[in-house]
């Protein structure tokens, strides 16, 4: 059995197709999970969106999704106003855009009320449904898997919300030793140089593996295979490329092989109120 773990997705519907469709997953064996950020920045988040939806659905068993910090972002916005996700830096206002078929304009504090209310009747409820439904965190018999990061020392199920979405801790950038962590969140090139040697744009240090390899043109969609460390990108020029890590791989990770002979522990996936 193997988990493929798909990181930050930003609204690039035809490279999550491509990924999808090169990866060699046994559809009755192995689990694929998406860390969260299915929104914003990219040319179609809607359709990201619907695809992942869809995926779960058809099996909720095998197939997870993670909320990003983007998603709760969008949620805040539509119930309590709350105006992060209309700044530019954080890609809502394609998403606005791509949902409601007109460019964000803000002007005035009225804009904002407005813009809020044509959100909220553009989104697909099925699509709010979703967001809502999603748990902050997975585990299984390989890793965490988690959106943003983990408090030193704490499980998942002991962190606190806003950090698993949130946090861009050096500290657990660097210093993480626990059960290996998958993480997204924050771009690769923005953590430290040493964990990013000879790993195609992934990040490894001790027990934490980041594979949010960013969102711009040049920037590959990642899939990362676990327990045998086969890295699969999908470019936006329509390329792909495929690496099996294994040089400067931690021996924290490396353990991780040995576990996929053992008899596979329970799943856990969890939502938290926040």
């Amino acid at each position: 059995m193997k988990t493929f773990v798909i990181g930050d997705i930003h609204g690039r519907r035809a490279q999550l197709d491509a990924l999808i469709d090169m990866l060699p997953r046994d559809t009755a064996e192995d689990t694929l999970i998406f860390l969260g950020d299915l929104i914003d920045r990219g040319p179609d988040a809607p359709g990201v969106v619907d695809r992942v939806m869809k995926l779960c659905r058809k099996d909720p068993v095998r197939i997870r999704c993670l909320r990003g910090n983007h998603e709760q972002m969008l949620l805040d916005f539509i119930r309590e106003g709350a105006g992060l996700w209309l700044t530019h830096v954080t890609g809502g206002d394609q998403t606005f855009e791509q949902y409601t078929g007109n460019p964000l304009v803000i002007e005035s504090v009225r804009d904002i009320e407005n813009s809020r209310q044509s959100i909220n009747d553009s989104v697909p409820p099925e699509h709010i449904a979703f967001f809502d439904s999603l748990p902050l965190f997975y585990e299984d018999a390989y890793a965490f898997y988690v959106h943003a990061g983990l408090e030193l020392g704490k499980h998942p199920e002991e962190t606190d919300a806003r950090f698993l979405l949130w946090a861009r801790d050096p500290e657990f950038f660097k210093n993480y030793r626990g059960k290996p962590c998958i993480f997204g969140h924050t771009p690769t090139t923005f953590l430290p140089f040493l964990g990013r040697v000879g790993r195609h744009g992934i990040y490894m240090s001790h027990s934490a593996v980041g594979i949010d390899t960013g969102y711009n043109y040049n920037s590959p969609l990642s899939c990362l295979s676990l327990p045998d460390f086969t890295l699969y990108q999908t470019f936006a020029d329509g390329h792909s490329a495929m690496y099996h890590i294994t040089s400067f791989v931690p021996e924290e990770l490396r353990s991780m092989q040995k576990i996929a002979e053992m008899p596979a522990a329970d799943n856990v996936a969890k939502t938290l109120d926040i």
